[in-house]
């Protein structure tokens, strides 16, 4: 059997192989776990759908490949047991370069390592070059918007980065490691060049020439840097990480809010609270609340409920909702409500305790991610005040509802004006202003905002 890399949902077209479980060789049953893909999107353990030994693992730990691509390959039944693994014909190595393992010789001769760590490193791999450029140096094949930017960001020339892609195409990752190896190729040089020697104070011209020579992409250190111990990223954070910078780097990002009584949202709460929380087991917050308000707001503000593309906006036909969770240390997502413009508070509630718990437990699966429109950033359980969120691309808009707290408010009775205590929060949208301008976002702020305040809200227990 063939271990292809599995469908990520339906926007991912491509996978990295984050990590293998099992070596050539090893038994695996059903349903164990195999190797673990990681997608700008989401990171998941793949289990073994069939029993027997893995005779072949084409692909390396690190790289990246189109969805389809034969990673394993995996032989049942008696002849997968019938003798030792050197019994067997020798693996061939992969047709693709991105594909072949970097121990092996071979795919060290036909394509340079994507680390070097000297000049003269870099001049090898210039001078093992193939005459023929990859498709992706001619210009012939398209780079993920990721990559251009990146590589826009830290002014990198991508000739000089080797792709671990299908047919040479370079990756995201391809870039980050090169910049990584840049920087490091840096420090020693930055290092020596700051050095209060005494032939650095006879010959300041050979140390300026040093300051020089280190790459652009390290950042000058006058001082050492403060002792402490490095905790690397986890997966699911470096994905946060990159998709946030990616998004900083995309949209002009403009923050607008409002104040929001919840006075009306609140007696709802209290006369149904015990009832709900018995029947479904989780509390009726005010996110679900929120929730209703945004999709309704939307039908009639369809510019934030859009992507750019291009020179213009794809409106989307229906809300999908994606709501962010936090994970803790291990980072953040958005898994997403389909449709959500069709479902009542009460089954928004239901949706969204069901995304977290999931999400929580490590039982998402990538198309739980799939498709979003709109997103909601809920920080309103830390008391914030107000939150200014990132993004999440391709979406244009992102709304944080922060903490509610009792404050005297100014209303109108029938007897004048007259101070009460109400539940009050701030609801904050920050919005791509390539798509909608403030007029437009402020408009929809309002709208939420009557909804929430005015509406009436029928929850069915």
């Amino acid at each position: 059997m063939n271990v292809l890399m599995p469908q990520l949902g339906e926007t991912v077209a491509e996978g990295t192989v984050a990590n293998w479980h099992k070596k050539v060789g090893d038994t695996v049953a059903v349903d164990e776990i195999l190797f673990d893909v990681e997608t700008d999107k989401v990171s998941m353990e793949v289990p073994s759908l069939e029993a027997g030994v893995i005779t072949k693992i084409l692909v390396p730990a690190g790289t990246t490949v189109e969805v389809g691509t034969v990673l394993a390959v995996i032989e049942g039944g008696a002849a997968a047991v019938s003798g030792p693994p050197a019994a067997r014909p020798a693996a061939q190595a992969p047709a693709r370069p991105a594909l072949a393992p970097a121990s092996q010789p071979a795919a060290a001769a036909q394509r340079p390592a994507p680390r070097a760590s000297s000049d003269a490193g870099t001049k090898a791999r210039a001078a093992s070059a193939p005459t023929e450029l990859p498709t992706h140096r001619q210009g012939e094949m398209r780079l993920s918007p990721a990559v251009r930017r990146l590589a826009a960001e830290y002014r990198i020339d991508l000739a000089a980065v080797s792709g671990s892609g299908r047919k040479g195409r370079i990756t995201r990752r391809n870039v980050i490691d090169f910049i990584e190896t840049t920087k490091s190729q840096s420090r020693p040089a930055a290092a020596a060049a700051s050095a209060p020697t005494p032939a650095a104070a006879r010959a300041p011209a050979a140390t300026t020439a040093a300051r020089a020579a280190a790459p652009s992409l390290a950042p000058a250190q006058s001082t050492a840097a403060p002792a402490g111990r490095v905790q690397p990223f986890t997966r699911i954070r470096r994905l946060t990480a990159e998709h946030m910078v990616g998004s900083k780097a995309t949209s002009p990002h403009v923050l607008q809010a409002v104040e929001v009584d919840f006075f009306r949202v609140d007696q709802v709460r209290k006369i149904v609270r015990d009832a709900f929380k018995a029947k479904h087991g989780h509390s009726l917050t005010y996110l679900p609340f929120i929730a209703h308000a945004v999709c309704q707001a939307l039908h009639d503000f369809p510019n934030l409920n859009s992507s750019v593309q291009g020179d213009g906006l794809v409106l989307h036909e229906h809300v999908n909702l994606s709501v962010a969770v936090d994970l803790g240390p291990e980072g953040l997502v958005a898994p997403v409500i389909k449709r959500a413009e069709q479902l009542s508070v009460v089954q928004l509630a239901t949706a969204i305790n069901d995304l977290s718990a999931r999400a929580r437990s490590g039982r998402l699966k990538p198309d739980d991610f799939a498709n979003g429109t709109y997103t909601l950033s809920n920080s309103g359980a830390f008391g914030t005040l107000i939150t200014a969120p990132i993004i999440n691309q391709p979406q244009v808009a992102i709304l944080s509802t922060d903490g509610v707290r009792k404050k005297p408010v100014v209303i109108e009775t029938s007897d004048g004006d007259a101070i009460a205590i109400r539940p009050v929060g701030i609801l904050a949208q920050s919005f791509d202003h390539r798509a909608v301008d403030g007029a437009y976002s402020a408009a929809f702020l309002d709208r939420v905002r009557k909804l929430l305040e005015s509406g009436q809200w029928p929850v069915e227990v």
